[in-house]
């Protein structure tokens, strides 16, 4: 992976999940990296096992829903590394909830986080990027970025606004060196369903609910994500699917648009009710 082994690397959200395995994977390529999480002993925890790779790693503690940190982040990792070739738009947090449920302060805290996170990490680090002779930027939307199924008004909101966002973007720098892929994951396994808040209403064994029946529905591994990611900006690709499950929704959004979630409904039904026959996981999913 000639373009992954000889650059410099920033990835938010790298205190787990995705953003570790891909820290893990880029370190492992010959990567240098400035990761940032805004939980600080989950970071040095990635930052600890990348140790052992001898790859030049730097921790940031940034708030990606924080601007001034973003900014600071941005100028913190140009003067410690000199230079960027690759920017992963991983952070990213859930909420619990209908839309009557969630108040718009826990509509903003999303947003702000998933959307505006990624619009700062592009506004800072662009300059830098477009210094190098090949550079890339990955944005991470999601499945959620292709369908909006009900019970994920800010989730689908923040996902779709990245999706539109990138590829907008990635118009605007047609002709460049600086490419732009857009990621949408199926379900990955992840900590994010149990991480995530719970509406200002939503009542609290929602969260159990909803834990679930992502579990039952999450089946790619975080490692195989990342793998599929890397494989993507090496090969130049504007639009990254994540899982089986990933390409089935974007084939089935394109044949059904408005009614798309009559079959998705019906189908997670039967995975709420299989789950809830298997011995020692009795399923407290609501249907959706």
């Amino acid at each position: 992976m000639s373009f992954l082994s000889s650059g410099v690397a920033v990835v938010t959200g790298a205190g787990s999940g995705m953003g570790r395995a891909l820290a893990e994977q880029l370190a492992a390529a010959g990567s240098a990296l400035a990761l940032a999480d805004v939980d600080e002993a989950s970071l040095l925890e990635t930052a600890q096992i990348l140790g052992k790779t001898g790859a030049l790693v730097t921790t940031h503690v940034v708030d990606v829903a924080k601007e001034e940190r973003v900014k600071a982040f941005a100028a913190d990792a140009r003067e410690r590394h000199g230079r960027l070739t690759l920017l992963i738009n991983n952070a990213g947090v859930a909420l619990h909830g209908d839309f009557e449920e969630i108040s718009l302060d826990d509509f903003r805290w999303l947003m702000d986080i998933n959307f505006w996170g990624a619009v700062y990490g592009v506004r800072y680090f662009l300059p830098l990027l477009k210094h190098a002779p090949r550079a890339h930027i990955v944005n991470l939307s999601s499945v959620f970025g292709l369908i909006a199924p009900a019970g994920q008004t800010a989730y689908a909101a923040s996902k779709f606004a990245v999706r539109g966002f990138s590829e907008a973007l990635r118009h605007e720098l047609e002709g460049s060196h600086v490419k732009v892929s857009c990621v949408h994951p199926g379900g990955i396994r992840t900590s994010i369903a149990r991480r995530a808040r719970l509406g200002e209403r939503t009542p609290a064994v929602r969260q159990e609910q909803s834990v679930a029946q992502f579990e039952q529905w999450a089946r790619t591994s975080p490692e195989a994500a990342a793998a599929r990611i890397l494989r993507g900006v090496e090969q130049g690709e504007a639009r990254i699917l994540i899982g089986v499950d990933a390409y089935q929704i974007d084939v089935l959004q394109r044949l059904r648009p408005a009614s798309y979630w009559k079959l998705l409904k019906k189908k997670l039904e039967k995975v709420v009710a299989a789950a809830a026959k298997e011995p020692g996981k009795p399923s407290t999913a609501r249907k959706p």
